[in-house]
């Protein structure tokens, strides 16, 4: 947001704080123009660029046995209840562990059954960290699911704004070429050419194409088909004068 209002200051940019599992109709609905999801997406109606993976966390109680833990894997969580939210959003069947009574409804509902002993948790780690509580922590799950999140939009609807999200999100410079076309650079002045090395053409005369390039030094060529430099040789054949055979014609005698 700091970036885009430094780039963009005259465009509000409004934040629209969704559950994972509304974020792809909200963007199919067009409730937002450009969303920060994770995978899976309908790639039939949206685009996706992928940003980053996240890294699977363990929420438990300060006092449990796994916080004295750098990180843990799922076989050392099979002895305790893991619980399965119905939002759940890395996509396995069955966490490991045994199961709980019931799947709470939401990942905030599973959080507060932790904080009450019931049970552990698994999640993204930034789901972990936005329902933080002083009396719980989490650890790395080195071998569970991963989550996958991605800059997605409606594939129909991708304009100068969504490309300039894009770039900001990627982090292109605000004179980047990629994303938002830039304006045509104004053409340079062309420098003046050597003496007797470039001639000029009609301007009616197009067929050598709109870049021409003159030429000074080495071969002297420039314009059509003229040459100039080297061999001394300028336009047409390069003759000039009467013969052209540069010497003198013979007095003639009277009789």
């Amino acid at each position: 947001m700091r970036i885009w209002n430094e780039r963009l200051p005259d465009v509000p940019l409004h934040l629209l704080s969704v559950s994972a599992a509304e974020a792809g109709g909200v963007l199919r609905d067009g409730g937002a123009d450009v969303g920060l999801v994770r995978l899976p997406v309908d790639r039939t109606v949206l685009s996706a660029i992928p940003l980053y993976t996240e890294t699977t966390v363990v929420v438990v109680p300060k006092d449990h046995l796994v916080a004295a833990a750098d990180e843990v894997s799922t076989e050392d969580l099979a002895d305790d209840i893991l619980l399965h939210p119905l939002d759940d959003v890395l996509g396995w069947e069955r966490p490991p562990g045994r199961p709980a009574f019931e799947r709470p409804a939401t990942t905030a509902d599973a959080v507060e059954l932790v904080a009450a002993g019931i049970g552990l948790l698994v999640v993204p780690q930034s789901l972990a960290r936005l329902h933080h509580r002083k009396d719980l922590t989490y650890r790395p799950v080195t071998d569970a699911p991963q989550s996958d999140v991605v800059l997605s939009w409606p594939e129909d609807a991708t304009t100068d704004l969504v490309e300039d999200f894009i770039g900001i999100v990627r982090g292109r410079t605000v004179n980047s070429t990629r994303g938002r076309q830039q304006p045509p650079a104004q053409p340079k002045a062309k420098r003046p050419a050597s003496s007797g090395t470039a001639q000029r053409k009609p301007a009616g005369d197009r067929s050598a194409g709109q870049n021409r390039r003159s030429t000074s030094g080495g071969s002297g060529r420039s314009g059509g088909s003229g040459k100039s430099g080297g061999s001394g040789r300028s336009g047409g054949s390069g003759r000039s004068g009467g013969t052209g055979s540069g010497r003198r014609g013979k007095p003639r005698r009277r009789s």
